[in-house]
């Protein structure tokens, strides 16, 4: 690689950096804000809470990746441009050929790191994230725990309680056993077991909802007994958790077409900026504020059309129709312009 190749490619680099760790910083502190936000209400220690938050980071690379890469690219050629460094290429008599050729070398890097984050570690570590936090909920002391905020304490139970010294008042309890019901005491005693939980309430009322009809069922002293079926299987079936060979097994071909488009958008927006911007030095506020929009609006219809519940056919058709919309702008200006 020349000088002038090496010179490229490491201001790209610095710049994509730059952005990296900006965006990614940005999104870590909500995501950790967030953790704090329920889990510190649990009592569960600080150092725990932040050792858990670092697993989110191969995810939070994985999602602003692209975004990474689209404001690195401009940071970098707004730079070249506003220092006439492109102009001093040309005018030595060098070709574009001397900006394209670190530039493809960055694409394929970032190519494959996305696709290695993508398919094997993001998901991977991203499944480590989620049975740390299940193994953290589930250690769950509620003689610990201070404030009340409508805890799930299993997928059919959520409990919300005031607390004054050791007793527990003002006890809400919402679960689903063959109905739904809801009970109300004044005071209760709570005893967690290995399975189950015990409720020792006092001076309250129980409503069952059955049939389109609501039991009431008021009390002085009232036991209840809810097991907590799934306090030790954690369930890791999470497309978000599935690498690519945890897809093949399932047979889960739309998250699989939903990540071979991630890529085929990442490698879009990467071509897009060179015939939009680079190829003919256009770095003016129109041009890469055009590269910006229709990028963006790529990468946000692609995140639509993930969360949305279509069919497998459907949701392919709606990701080219997607990731066309680029192509379909590069092709009309190259005839106007022609």
């Amino acid at each position: 690689m020349k000088k002038i190749n090496l010179y490229v490619f490491i201001q790209i680099i610095k710049s994509c950096t730059l952005v990296f760790f900006i965006f990614v910083s940005i999104a870590w502190l909500l995501q950790i804000s967030r953790l704090f936000s329920y889990l510190n209400n649990l009592q569960i220690d600080f150092v725990n809470v932040l050792f858990l938050s670092f697993f989110l980071i191969p995810n939070l690379i994985n999602v602003t990746l692209p975004f990474i890469i689209i404001f690195g690219l401009i940071i970098a050629f707004i730079k070249f441009d506003k220092d006439k460094e492109i102009i001093a290429i040309f005018s030595l008599g060098l070709s574009i050929k001397e900006i394209l050729k670190p530039f493809f070398l960055i694409s394929i890097i970032t190519i494959f790191l996305y696709l290695f984050l993508n398919l094997f570690f993001s998901p991977y570590i991203y499944d480590k994230y989620k049975q740390k936090e299940f193994d953290l909920r589930n250690s769950i002391n509620l003689d610990n725990i201070n404030i009340s905020n409508f805890i799930q304490l299993d997928e059919n139970l959520i409990l919300d309680f005031s607390k004054k010294e050791d007793v527990f008042e003002d006890v809400f309890i919402r679960f689903i056993g063959e109905n739904e019901n809801i009970v109300f005491a004044k005071k209760a005693r709570i005893i967690k077991e290995p399975k189950k939980f015990i409720f020792n309430l006092s001076e309250g009322f129980k409503l069952s909802f059955m049939n389109n009809k609501i039991e009431k069922l008021e009390f002085e002293n009232y036991k209840l007994n809810f097991p907590l079926k799934n306090e030790n299987n954690y369930n890791n079936y999470d497309k978000n958790t599935l690498t690519l060979f945890n897809l093949i097994k399932y047979k889960d071909y739309n998250s699989m077409i939903e990540r071979m488009f991630d890529t085929l958008i990442l490698l879009t927006v990467i071509i897009f900026f060179y015939f939009n911007n680079i190829k003919d030095n256009k770095f003016s506020i129109n041009h890469i504020f055009i590269y910006l929009f229709l990028s963006i609006l790529i990468i946000i219809f692609q995140n639509i059309i993930k969360n949305l519940d279509f069919s497998l056919q459907f949701s392919f058709l709606l990701n080219k129709i997607n990731f066309s919309i680029i192509y379909l702008f590069m092709l009309i200006n190259k005839f106007k312009f022609k």
